[in-house]
C-alpha cells in the first residue's frame, strides 16, 4: 500500500506560530535548526486538545492519564516490544527525567559516556546531575556511524559509570543495531555502569530500518538501563511537556518509583493528552505519512547538496528529520552555519555545539516542505558562487 506523504502547512501560516523555530529570526531567514516540524498536528491531537479546551480540562496531570497505558500499546505495535504499563513513569521532559535518574545513578564526580557528536545539552544535563562528561565519539564505517565499543569499554574499564545513549542518534540519525545495544550493555554490567537511553526519536526510524528499544535489546540491557522517550519530537509536542522514563528490571525500577512525586507533577496536562492521542492507533496513519515526508526530504536533500553545494558530505538518516552534513571542505571553516544565517539567511544548528567533531557541520531539519527545503539548499549554495 503507497502511503501518501504528508504535506507540511503553507509558511504564511507558519510564520503565524510563537514558537521558538518561528520567533527567533526575522521574517527574511528561512528556520530550519530546532527540532520542531512543519507539518499539522495529527487529528486526534488537535481533537483531544480542543476538547480538553471546551471543558476547561487545564488542571494537575493525573497518574492515571493514560500515557503508560497508550505507549505501551504504541511500543508492542511500532517496535514489537511487550512493555507493561507499571514500569512506566512521567516527567515533564526527557533531558528533566535523564538528570533525576543519572542523580540516583551516580556519584558527585563520576563520570558518564557520551557519544558525539551528540545533542548539546547533553554536556549540560550530566554535570547538573553532579557528573563529569567522558567523550568516546562515534567511529564512522561504510559511510555511517557506530558507536566505538572498545572505546566505551575502555572508558567504563577506567572508571566511568553511566553511558548516556542517544538512539536513534542525533545529530546523524543513526538506528544502532540490536547487537551493538546488547554488546553496550554485557559491557556496562562488566563494569558495574548504566545505561540511560534517550529514545526520543525512536518513532521516526523509516519503515525498512528496525529500531530495537535499549531495554529490549537483551536481559542485561533490562538490568543495566533505563529509557527515557516521548512523543514530543515525532509529533511535534515539545512545549506540551510530557516525558516517559522506563525501567523494566526490578532494580531499576526501584529507582524511578522512588524519584519523588514532584518529578511526576512535572508532567504537563496537555502533553500527557496529546501524548494518549500521539500513541494511539488512530494516529499510526499521520505517522505513516510524516515518515513518508521525510523519506522524500532526506532523498531530496541528497540531490540538493549534489547539484548546489559541491563538496558537500551527507548521509541519510535512518531516523528522523535532521540531517547532519558535513561542509569542511567548502571552506566556510569550523562553523559554517555563521556565514550561512549571515549571509544566506538559512538558520541552521551550529555543528560545533554538537561536540569538537562538529566543526565543519551543520544540523539541517528537513521536516518541512520539498519547496522550503529547495529554497534553502539553493541559498547555501549561491554562497559558494560569491
Amino acid at each position: 500500500m503507497t502511503v501518501v506523504p504528508l504535506e507540511a502547512l503553507p509558511l504564511d501560516m507558519l510564520r503565524e506560530r510563537s514558537s521558538v523555530k518561528w520567533r527567533r529570526y526575522p521574517a527574511d531567514v528561512l528556520p530550519m535548526f530546532v527540532a520542531e516540524t512543519d507539518f499539522p498536528l495529527a487529528p486526534a491531537i488537535t481533537a483531544a486538545l480542543s476538547r480538553a479546551v471546551e471543558l476547561g480540562d487545564t488542571g494537575y496531570t493525573s497518574p492515571a492519564s493514560g500515557i503508560r497505558e497508550s505507549y505501551a500499546a504504541f511500543a508492542a505495535r511500532r517496535f514489537g516490544w511487550d512493555v507493561a504499563a507499571g514500569a512506566i513513569r512521567s516527567t515533564g521532559d526527557v533531558i528533566m527525567g535523564v538528570v533525576e535518574i543519572l542523580r540516583r545513578s551516580i556519584a558527585p564526580g563520576d563520570r558518564v559516556v557520551v557519544t558525539p557528536p551528540v545533542y548539546p545539552p547533553f554536556y549540560e544535563a550530566i554535570p547538573e546531575a553532579g557528573g563529569v562528561v567522558e567523550r568516546v565519539p562515534l567511529l564512522r564505517r561504510d559511510g555511517g556511524f557506530e558507536l566505538d565499543l572498545a572505546g566505551i569499554e575502555t572508558a567504563l574499564r577506567d572508571g566511568a559509570r553511566a553511558v548516556l545513549l542517544s538512539t536513534p542518534h542525533n545529530p546523524t540519525g543513526t538506528v544502532h543495531s540490536r547487537a551493538t545495544l546488547a554488546r553496550l550493555a554485557e559491557i556496562a554490567e562488566e563494569f558495574g555502569a548504566v545505561v540511560v537511553s534517550d529514545e526520543i526519536h525512536a518513532p521516526l526510524a523509516q519503515p525498512e530500518v528496525t529500531f530495537t528499544p535499549f531495554l529490549d535489546a537483551s536481559d542485561a540491557a533490562a538490568r543495566v538501563g533505563y529509557i527515557v522517550t516521548s512523543a514530543s519530537k515525532a509529533f511535534n509536542l515539545a512545549g506540551l511537556k510530557c516525558a516517559l522514563m522506563i525501567a523494566t528490571d526490578p532494580e531499576r525500577f526501584e529507582v524511578v518509583r522512588s524519584l519523588p512525586a514532584e518529578v511526576e507533577w512535572r508532567t504537563g496536562l496537555f502533553g500527557a493528552l496529546a501524548g494518549v492521542a500521539a500513541f494511539s492507533p488512530e494516529s499510526d496513519g499521520w505517522l505513516d505519512s510524516m515518515l513518508a515526508a521525510i523519506d522524500r526530504n532526506r532523498r531530496l536533500l541528497g540531490e540538493l547538496l549534489d547539484e548546489h553545494v559541491h563538496g558537500a558530505r551527507y548521509v541519510a538518516p535512518d531516523a528522523g528529520y535532521l540531517a547532519w552534513v558535513d561542509l569542511s571542505d567548502v571552506g566556510w571553516g569550523d562553523n559554517p552555519g555563521v556565514k550561512i544565517l549571515r549571509d544566506g539567511k538559512v538558520a541552521l544548528h551550529y555543528g560545533p555545539a554538537f561536540g569538537v567533531e562538529g566543526r565543519g557541520h551543520v544540523r539541517l531539519n528537513i521536516g518541512c516542505s520539498p519547496e522550503v527545503l529547495t529554497e534553502a539548499v539553493q541559498r547555501i549554495g549561491a554562497l559558494i558562487e560569491k
